[in-house]
C-alpha cells in the first residue's frame, strides 16, 4: 500500500476529527472479521504485524525471529503477494525460504507439507482472522507511537487499540525512549518487548563522505535517526511514499544532484531492492537488523507459547 502518512494523523485536530465517521467503515469491516472461524494448522505459526499503518519494523523481526529458532525448527517465511511490496519478499529471501501466495492460506498449506517441525513466520496478518495463530506479535515504532489514536482514515490505525488484550505480546522498535507510549500500551497487554535497529555493514561505508539518501518506506524519519546516530553527514534527502516504485528519470536526478554536490548516495536495503541493476550503480544501501532488548526473556517467552 502506497502511502505517504499524512500529517494530521500525529494529533487530534479539526481535519482528523471531521474523518471520523468515515472511520466507522473501518470499524465495522474489523465487527464483521471477528465472526470469521479460524483455522488451526498443524505447523507452529507466528505472526509479526501491526495495527500502526507501516514502519513498525515487522520484517526485521521476522528475520531475527527465524536467525533465533531456525536451528529448533524447519523456518519459512510467509508473506502475502501484494504487487507493491516484492521488495520485503526479496529480503526475506536472503534469509530463508519465501511463500508468496495472494491468500495466506495456500502458504500455508504449502508450509504444512514440508515436515511437522515446521514454524511459520508470517510477516503481516493480524487483520486476517481466518488463521489461529500460536503467536501473535503487534509492533509499534517509538516515534510514531499510536499516532492521533483514530481509526483510519481519520488515524494510522488499523483496528482499535483494545484489539492488543487478544494478542500475545507487543513490541516497541526504535531509538526513542517513549514512556508515554509504554504506559498506554501496557494497559491492555502486559508483554512488551523492546528493539533498536543495528546497521550490519557499517565497515563497507565511507562515514567521512557527506550523504544524499533517498527512500520510500513507512517510517523514514527512523532510517534517517539510524544514519545520524552511526554519524554520517546528510546533506540531502529525498522521500517517497512507501514502497514507492522508483523511475530511471528520479534516480537520474538524485545522481545528478550527489555529483553537483559531491556526495554519496545511501538508501536502505529495501529500497536497493527495488532498484534497476543499472540504477543500483553507485549506490550504497544501509542493511539493519534487529537487536532484541532482554532476549533470553523473549525466547523464554515465545517458547513458552509455542
Amino acid at each position: 500500500m502506497k502511502i505517504k502518512k499524512p500529517l494530521f494523523w500525529d494529533n487530534k485536530n479539526l481535519l482528523s476529527l471531521s474523518l471520523t465517521p468515515f472511520s466507522l467503515i473501518t470499524f465495522i469491516i474489523n465487527f464483521f472479521k471477528g465472526f470469521k472461524i479460524k483455522v488451526k494448522y498443524k505447523i507452529k505459526t507466528i505472526c509479526v504485524g501491526n495495527i500502526y499503518v507501516g514502519g513498525t519494523g515487522k520484517t526485521s523481526l521476522c528475520i531475527e525471529i527465524n536467525n533465533i529458532f531456525k536451528n529448533r525448527f524447519k523456518t519459512v517465511f510467509i508473506k502475502k503477494n501484494y504487487f507493491d511490496q516484492h521488495d520485503e519478499r526479496e529480503v526475506l529471501k536472503n534469509h530463508g525460504t519465501v511463500f508468496f501466495d495472494k491468500d495466506r492460506k495456500i502458504s500455508m498449506i504449502k508450509a504444512e507439507k514440508i515436515n511437522k517441525n515446521t514454524l511459520a513466520i508470517l510477516d503481516d496478518g493480524l487483520q486476517d482472522k481466518t488463521i489461529d495463530y500460536n503467536i501473535s506479535l503487534a509492533c509499534f515504532n517509538s516515534s510514531y507511537g499510536t499516532g492521533n489514536g483514530y481509526l483510519l482514515p481519520a488515524g494510522p490505525l488499523r483496528e482499535n487499540l483494545s484489539i492488543l488484550k487478544t494478542y500475545s505480546a507487543i513490541f516497541i522498535n526504535g531509538e526513542k525512549n517513549n514512556k508515554k507510549l509504554f504506559s498506554t500500551l501496557k494497559t491492555f497487554n502486559k508483554n512488551i518487548f523492546f528493539s533498536k535497529y543495528v546497521p550490519t555493514n557499517l565497515n563497507r561505508l565511507n562515514r567521512k563522505r557527506k550523504y544524499l539518501y533517498f527512500c520510500g518506506i513507512g517510517n523514514p524519519e527512523e532510517f534517517e535517526n539510524t544514519l545520524k546516530k552511526y554519524k554520517f553527514n546528510i546533506i540531502k534527502k529525498f522521500i517517497f511514499p512507501d514502497h514507492h516504485i522508483f523511475r530511471d528519470k528520479e534516480i537520474e536526478e538524485i545522481k545528478k544532484i550527489a555529483i553537483e554536490k559531491k556526495l554519496e548516495i545511501i538508501t536502505t536495503e529495501k529500497d536497493y531492492k527495488r532498484l534497476s541493476k543499472i540504477n543500483k550503480k553507485n549506490i550504497n544501501n544501509l542493511k539493519i537488523k534487529i537487536k532484541i532488548k532482554d532476549k533470553d526473556k523473549f525466547v523464554s517467552f515465545i517458547k513458552s507459547e509455542l
